[in-house]
Protein backbone atom coordinates (compact mmCIF):
# COMPACT_ATOMS: atom_id res chain seq x y z
CA UNK A 1 0.00 0.00 0.00
CA UNK A 2 1.05 3.63 -0.97
CA UNK A 3 0.73 5.23 2.08
CA UNK A 4 2.38 8.22 1.18
CA UNK A 5 0.27 8.27 -2.18
CA UNK A 6 -3.06 7.93 -0.26
CA UNK A 7 -2.09 11.14 2.08
CA UNK A 8 -1.24 12.96 -0.61
CA UNK A 9 -4.35 12.07 -2.40
CA UNK A 10 -6.42 12.91 0.71
CA UNK A 11 -4.86 16.31 1.52
CA UNK A 12 -4.25 17.56 -2.23
CA UNK A 13 -4.01 21.32 -1.21
CA UNK A 14 -0.68 20.63 1.03
CA UNK A 15 1.10 20.01 -2.45
CA UNK A 16 -0.25 23.15 -4.28
CA UNK A 17 1.33 26.17 -5.49
CA UNK A 18 0.20 27.80 -2.27
CA UNK A 19 2.71 26.47 -0.31
CA UNK A 20 5.69 27.74 -2.03
CA UNK A 21 8.01 29.77 -0.39
CA UNK A 22 8.33 33.78 -0.46
CA UNK A 23 11.50 35.23 -1.13
CA UNK A 24 13.20 38.00 -1.52
CA UNK A 25 14.86 38.03 -5.50
CA UNK A 26 18.53 39.78 -4.00
CA UNK A 27 19.75 41.12 -1.31
CA UNK A 28 23.41 42.23 -0.67
CA UNK A 29 25.38 40.49 2.31
CA UNK A 30 27.72 42.64 4.16
CA UNK A 31 31.51 43.55 2.89
CA UNK A 32 34.38 41.81 4.41
CA UNK A 33 34.91 45.11 5.49
CA UNK A 34 31.91 45.68 7.33
CA UNK A 35 32.35 42.40 9.63
CA UNK A 36 35.75 43.27 10.04
CA UNK A 37 34.83 46.51 11.80
CA UNK A 38 32.48 45.34 14.09
CA UNK A 39 34.65 41.83 15.28
CA UNK A 40 35.54 43.68 18.64
CA UNK A 41 32.35 45.55 19.23
CA UNK A 42 29.93 43.73 21.95
CA UNK A 43 26.23 43.89 21.97
CA UNK A 44 25.98 46.09 24.30
CA UNK A 45 28.48 48.90 22.92
CA UNK A 46 26.31 48.38 19.32
CA UNK A 47 23.39 48.81 21.02
CA UNK A 48 24.20 51.71 22.74
CA UNK A 49 25.89 53.48 19.69
CA UNK A 50 23.23 53.06 17.68
CA UNK A 51 20.79 54.93 19.98
CA UNK A 52 23.16 57.39 20.08
CA UNK A 53 22.14 58.32 16.33
CA UNK A 54 18.65 58.17 16.83
CA UNK A 55 18.16 53.83 15.62
CA UNK A 56 16.64 53.08 18.93
CA UNK A 57 15.03 49.75 18.58
CA UNK A 58 18.17 47.04 17.54
CA UNK A 59 18.01 44.80 21.03
CA UNK A 60 16.22 41.38 19.15
CA UNK A 61 14.72 41.24 22.91
CA UNK A 62 13.77 37.45 24.18
CA UNK A 63 16.22 35.38 22.69
CA UNK A 64 19.19 34.02 24.96
CA UNK A 65 22.05 32.06 24.29
CA UNK A 66 21.37 28.26 24.11
CA UNK A 67 25.22 28.20 25.08
CA UNK A 68 25.65 29.66 28.42
CA UNK A 69 29.40 30.49 28.18
CA UNK A 70 31.16 33.62 28.37
CA UNK A 71 32.49 33.77 25.50
CA UNK A 72 29.89 32.80 23.41
CA UNK A 73 29.59 35.44 20.07
CA UNK A 74 28.89 35.94 17.03
CA UNK A 75 28.67 38.70 13.91
CA UNK A 76 27.42 37.95 10.36
CA UNK A 77 24.93 39.02 7.95
CA UNK A 78 21.36 37.73 8.78
CA UNK A 79 19.27 35.80 6.49
CA UNK A 80 15.58 35.65 7.65
CA UNK A 81 13.08 32.93 7.67
CA UNK A 82 9.61 33.87 8.45
CA UNK A 83 7.08 31.42 10.04
CA UNK A 84 3.11 32.25 10.07
CA UNK A 85 0.30 31.07 11.30
CA UNK A 86 -1.31 27.62 10.34
CA UNK A 87 -4.50 28.07 8.40
CA UNK A 88 -6.23 24.63 7.01
CA UNK A 89 -6.97 25.02 3.90
CA UNK A 90 -2.92 26.18 3.25
CA UNK A 91 -1.28 24.02 5.71
CA UNK A 92 -1.84 21.93 8.90
CA UNK A 93 0.24 19.88 11.03
CA UNK A 94 -0.66 16.30 10.24
CA UNK A 95 0.97 16.95 6.85
CA UNK A 96 4.26 17.85 8.24
CA UNK A 97 6.22 15.04 7.24
CA UNK A 98 5.22 15.84 3.54
CA UNK A 99 4.44 19.42 2.56
CA UNK A 100 7.23 20.88 4.97
CA UNK A 101 10.24 20.20 2.83
CA UNK A 102 8.48 22.13 0.40
CA UNK A 103 8.47 25.20 2.51
CA UNK A 104 10.80 28.15 3.28
CA UNK A 105 12.59 26.14 6.29
CA UNK A 106 14.32 23.93 3.80
CA UNK A 107 14.56 26.61 1.31
CA UNK A 108 16.49 29.26 3.78
CA UNK A 109 18.92 26.58 4.64
CA UNK A 110 19.41 25.81 1.12
CA UNK A 111 20.46 29.40 0.72
CA UNK A 112 22.94 29.51 3.59
CA UNK A 113 26.60 31.06 2.61
CA UNK A 114 29.61 30.68 5.07
CA UNK A 115 29.00 33.52 7.47
CA UNK A 116 25.26 33.87 7.60
CA UNK A 117 23.79 34.76 10.69
CA UNK A 118 20.07 32.77 10.35
CA UNK A 119 17.47 35.07 12.09
CA UNK A 120 14.17 33.38 12.83
CA UNK A 121 10.43 34.95 13.25
CA UNK A 122 8.60 32.80 15.40
CA UNK A 123 6.57 35.26 17.14
CA UNK A 124 7.97 33.89 20.76
CA UNK A 125 6.08 30.77 20.44
CA UNK A 126 6.33 28.03 23.09
CA UNK A 127 5.45 25.57 20.89
CA UNK A 128 7.33 25.66 17.55
CA UNK A 129 10.16 24.08 17.75
CA UNK A 130 11.97 26.31 14.80
CA UNK A 131 15.01 23.98 14.46
CA UNK A 132 16.69 20.48 15.22
CA UNK A 133 19.56 18.47 15.06
CA UNK A 134 19.33 17.60 11.47
CA UNK A 135 18.89 21.26 10.58
CA UNK A 136 21.27 23.13 12.47
CA UNK A 137 23.53 20.10 11.36
CA UNK A 138 22.67 21.19 7.79
CA UNK A 139 23.27 25.13 8.92
CA UNK A 140 26.80 24.10 10.02
CA UNK A 141 27.97 21.97 7.37
CA UNK A 142 26.99 24.82 4.56
CA UNK A 143 29.09 27.30 6.49
CA UNK A 144 26.57 29.06 9.01
CA UNK A 145 28.04 31.30 11.79
CA UNK A 146 25.21 31.66 14.28
CA UNK A 147 21.32 31.40 14.65
CA UNK A 148 19.19 33.73 16.18
CA UNK A 149 15.30 32.49 17.05
CA UNK A 150 12.43 34.41 18.18
CA UNK A 151 11.04 31.59 19.38
CA UNK A 152 11.93 27.63 20.90
CA UNK A 153 14.40 24.83 19.67
CA UNK A 154 14.10 21.06 20.09
CA UNK A 155 17.29 18.47 19.73
CA UNK A 156 18.97 21.32 22.32
CA UNK A 157 21.42 19.16 23.77
CA UNK A 158 22.77 17.51 20.59
CA UNK A 159 22.56 21.64 19.42
CA UNK A 160 24.81 22.22 21.88
CA UNK A 161 27.70 19.42 21.15
CA UNK A 162 27.33 20.57 17.06
CA UNK A 163 28.91 23.89 18.78
CA UNK A 164 26.84 26.38 16.41
CA UNK A 165 26.18 29.15 18.75
CA UNK A 166 22.18 29.42 19.12
CA UNK A 167 19.95 32.15 20.79
CA UNK A 168 16.63 31.40 21.23
CA UNK A 169 13.17 31.88 23.53
CA UNK A 170 13.89 28.22 25.36
CA UNK A 171 13.36 24.26 24.32
CA UNK A 172 10.78 22.27 23.08
CA UNK A 173 10.16 18.82 21.86
CA UNK A 174 8.23 19.99 19.27
CA UNK A 175 9.32 20.21 15.46
CA UNK A 176 8.81 23.18 13.32
CA UNK A 177 5.39 22.35 12.06
CA UNK A 178 3.64 20.28 14.69
CA UNK A 179 1.68 23.34 16.47
CA UNK A 180 0.06 26.37 15.27
CA UNK A 181 2.92 27.99 13.12
CA UNK A 182 4.60 26.91 9.70
CA UNK A 183 7.10 28.45 8.13
CA UNK A 184 6.18 30.33 5.09
CA UNK A 185 8.71 32.85 3.99
CA UNK A 186 12.43 33.28 3.73
CA UNK A 187 15.07 36.14 3.35
CA UNK A 188 12.29 38.95 3.36
CA UNK A 189 11.98 41.95 6.45
CA UNK A 190 10.74 40.25 9.51
CA UNK A 191 9.73 41.46 12.69
CA UNK A 192 11.77 39.82 15.48
CA UNK A 193 12.09 40.07 19.25
CA UNK A 194 10.47 43.76 18.75
CA UNK A 195 12.97 44.64 15.99
CA UNK A 196 12.88 44.73 12.47
CA UNK A 197 15.42 42.95 10.79
CA UNK A 198 15.91 42.74 7.20
CA UNK A 199 18.29 40.33 5.01
CA UNK A 200 21.93 41.64 4.81
CA UNK A 201 21.61 43.23 8.15
CA UNK A 202 24.54 42.49 10.68
CA UNK A 203 24.01 40.55 13.25
CA UNK A 204 26.10 41.06 16.80
CA UNK A 205 25.37 38.47 19.26
CA UNK A 206 26.79 37.81 22.74
CA UNK A 207 25.51 36.89 26.39
CA UNK A 208 23.74 40.12 26.22
CA UNK A 209 21.66 39.24 23.08
CA UNK A 210 21.50 39.70 19.66
CA UNK A 211 21.49 43.45 17.82
CA UNK A 212 20.94 44.09 14.51
CA UNK A 213 23.38 47.13 12.76
CA UNK A 214 22.23 48.52 9.81
CA UNK A 215 25.33 48.25 6.69
CA UNK A 216 25.57 51.66 5.95
CA UNK A 217 26.68 52.19 9.56
CA UNK A 218 28.31 49.57 10.55
CA UNK A 219 32.36 50.97 9.63
CA UNK A 220 31.80 54.28 11.57
CA UNK A 221 29.56 52.53 14.63
CA UNK A 222 33.01 50.42 14.81
CA UNK A 223 35.22 53.86 15.78
CA UNK A 224 33.08 55.25 18.60
CA UNK A 225 32.39 51.68 19.57
CA UNK A 226 35.72 50.98 20.55
CA UNK A 227 36.59 53.85 21.71
CA UNK A 228 33.80 54.02 24.17
CA UNK A 229 34.98 50.21 24.75
CA UNK A 230 38.76 51.20 25.44
CA UNK A 231 37.36 54.34 27.99
CA UNK A 232 35.64 51.67 29.57
CA UNK A 233 38.57 49.07 30.22
CA UNK A 234 40.65 51.98 31.58
CA UNK A 235 37.70 52.97 33.78
CA UNK A 236 37.15 49.31 34.98
CA UNK A 237 41.16 49.10 35.77
CA UNK A 238 41.15 52.05 37.76
CA UNK A 239 37.79 50.78 39.92
CA UNK A 240 39.72 47.32 40.21
CA UNK A 241 42.68 49.50 41.61
CA UNK A 242 40.99 51.26 44.17
CA UNK A 243 39.02 54.50 42.20
CA UNK A 244 36.25 56.12 43.18
CA UNK A 245 33.02 55.24 40.73
CA UNK A 246 32.07 59.36 39.89
CA UNK A 247 35.92 59.90 39.37
CA UNK A 248 35.80 57.32 36.47
CA UNK A 249 32.15 56.24 35.62
CA UNK A 250 31.34 57.91 32.92
CA UNK A 251 34.67 58.79 32.42
CA UNK A 252 35.26 62.40 32.09
CA UNK A 253 36.97 65.72 33.91
CA UNK A 254 39.76 64.66 35.23
CA UNK A 255 39.51 60.83 34.65
CA UNK A 256 38.98 61.48 30.87
CA UNK A 257 42.49 63.57 31.10
CA UNK A 258 43.82 60.82 32.67
CA UNK A 259 42.73 58.33 30.27
CA UNK A 260 43.65 60.41 27.28
CA UNK A 261 47.57 60.99 28.70
CA UNK A 262 48.03 57.04 28.91
CA UNK A 263 46.45 57.08 24.79
CA UNK A 264 48.65 59.52 23.88
CA UNK A 265 51.98 57.61 25.82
Amino acid sequence: MDLNGDRAAAHPETYDAQLSPVQTATFSRPTAEMLGALTDVSAATACAKLHQQGITRTFINGPVPLHRTPDVKVFGGAVTLQFLPQREDIFTSADQEYAERKTALWGVLESIQPGDVLVVSAYASQFTGCLGDMLVRYFKLRGGAGIVVDGRVRDAARIRALGVPVWCTGVTPHYASQTELFPAAFNVPVGVGGTLVTPGDIIVADEDGAVAVPQKVAVSLSADSLELQGREEFARRRLDEGGRLSDYYPLNGPGLDEYLATQAR
